[in-house]
């Protein structure tokens, strides 16, 4: 028998848990996500902290905490897999500008500023707010820009 699974309402009751779970442990999860692979349900949590490197034996810390529970909450069999984001992904959503303020990232825009030819810039994250854009500090030339959320196509950590 199929059974239906509504993954979005499966999210809005174990976010606030997992969150509250990571977050006793000193790591904010930047993402979680429940999707279906292959004909498997995964649900992977991606932990960051601002104070120290997430280890593996932080990511089972957090692991074992959350098992049981989303146990209990998730009614189909899946697969848990707790991990730091990596330098190389991309941001999802936008509370990862304020997450990873000060940090260095790289950014492509959809479209030049006005008056350059460029869409790919190295800098540090200044401060986001989602009506006024990034402030950004440019390395190639120390220039602050504002740049519109609405022309970022994408943006990651960046490591020298």
């Amino acid at each position: 028998m199929k059974q239906d699974i509504n993954r979005h309402e499966i999210l809005e009751k174990i976010t606030p848990l997992i969150e509250n779970t990571a977050m006793r442990f000193g790591y904010i999860p930047i993402e979680i996500e429940f999707i279906k692979e292959n004909h498997r349900w995964f649900l992977r949590i991606y932990l960051y902290s601002k104070e120290k490197e997430v280890t593996l034996d932080d990511c089972e810390k957090v692991t074992r905490s959350v098992s049981d529970f989303l146990d209990e909450l998730i009614p189909v069999k899946y697969y848990l897999e707790v991990s730091s984001p990596g330098l190389e992904r991309k941001f999802k959503s936008d509370k990862e500008f304020v997450i990873f303020k000060g940090r260095r990232i790289s950014i492509k825009l959809k479209t030049p500023l006005e008056g350059e030819n460029e869409k790919i810039f190295k800098g540090e994250i200044l401060d986001f707010d989602e009506n006024e854009g990034l402030r950004f500090f440019r390395f190639d030339d120390g220039q602050e820009l504002l740049i519109p959320r609405s022309n970022i196509q994408s943006a990651k950590l960046y490591i020298d």
